[in-house]
């Protein structure tokens, strides 16, 4: 399918400066366009690229002012990386824009479909449960009984939602996403055994959440797990039962929170961090990658690091020291040396 830079101008509500006939099908990295696609700029290093690529349409700002003479057609927005983030979520929304039931899903008769949904292949879908308009479900996916999956959400290959979870609209959940499975609850007995504990609760998630590949989130053992409206969550993340994520949380890869803890939101967790549970976590606060949370954070904002962590202020000042530790004991030896000669 191709596009003309009149036609992605007025989708972006931008301003062409060039040839409005210009044609694109495909999308490039400015330093590797080629003829027929389509690029942008918006970080002052990549500008050297403008005048050499082969791209035939660069999406740039309103107060790019180039050097030397361009070959592309250029379309001028007010924020080029976001007029191509927009771009790139309708060239996607366009590529997935699929319908249909496939013969092969197996769908319990019970279950109350949308408008416009796509089942693909080997989907299995159990009793009771409500499937919003525009809903994908692609290969291989399950969708327990008594569930609800909201307005146009995704659900990629291979996800498995157990039975009695709540999908908001808009969520993207990406392949491998496990949903709803039981929370990690076992009594030690007298005899050294582990007696389980049922998990009867389920996983809520609100509107605009997105979940990567193979993140698992687990049911509650009474009431529900919540992740809240906006959360992104990256990769193999482990979510416990009953914990709660805020509003537009982001959370990286390999992070893994253990039960009932809270954590506010608009927080910003980095990659391979550990959260132990029954803990508070206050809104905005910032956690670098590979800390270990072991109490609760009070104070709205703050940042923190280490392991255990603590106030990334007083972090770096520690680890300043920490690295003139080997330095500090030469000298302290020295010194000792030379008030032993001296005696």
């Amino acid at each position: 399918m191709k596009f003309t830079a009149e036609q992605i101008a007025a989708a972006l509500g931008g301003t062409i400066e060039g040839n409005p006939k210009a044609e694109v099908s495909t999308l490039s990295k400015i330093e590797e366009g080629k003829p027929g696609s389509l690029s942008f700029l918006a970080n002052p290093m990549y500008t050297k690229y403008i005048y050499s690529t082969k791209a035939d349409i660069i999406i740039v700002n309103q107060d790019f002012v180039p050097e030397k003479p361009i070959h592309p057609t250029l379309i001028r927005v007010k924020d080029a990386y976001s007029a191509f983030t927009d771009l790139l979520r309708m060239y996607e929304e366009a590529k997935n824009n699929k319908t249909g039931i496939s013969e092969k899903a197996s769908i319990a008769e019970s279950v109350q479909l949308g408008k416009n949904v796509y089942i693909a292949d080997y989907v299995v879908i159990g009793e009771n449960t409500t499937l919003g308009d525009n809903v994908k479900i692609y290969p291989g996916a399950i969708v327990g009984s008594h569930c609800t999956i909201g307005n146009d959400t995704t659900l990629y290959a291979g996800v498995k939602i157990y039975d009695e979870c709540v999908i908001g609209n808009r969520c993207t959940l990406h392949a491998g996403v496990v949903i709803g499975a039981d929370g990690f609850g076992f009594a030690p007995q007298n005899d050294g055994t582990y007696k389980k504990i049922p998990q009867i609760g389920n996983v809520v998630i609100e509107d605009d959440v997105e979940i990567g590949s193979n993140t698992t989130i687990d049911r509650a053992t009474l009431g529900s797990t919540l992740i809240h409206k906006g959360v992104k969550l990256d990769n193999l993340i482990q979510i416990a039962h009953n914990v709660e994520i805020g509003e537009n949380t982001v959370i990286a890869a390999q992070t893994g929170i253990a039960g009932s803890t809270k954590i506010g939101k608009g927080c910003m967790i980095g990659g391979q961090v550990g959260i132990v549970g029954h803990l508070t976590i206050a809104d905005h606060v910032k956690i670098q990658a590979q800390s270990g949370i072991s109490k609760s954070i009070k104070k709205e904002g703050s940042p923190w690091e280490g392991s255990p962590a603590f106030h990334l202020p007083d972090f770096l000042r520690a680890y300043a020291r920490f690295k003139n530790l080997v330095s500090m004991e030469q000298r302290l030896t020295k010194l000792e040396r030379q008030q032993r000669e001296k005696k």
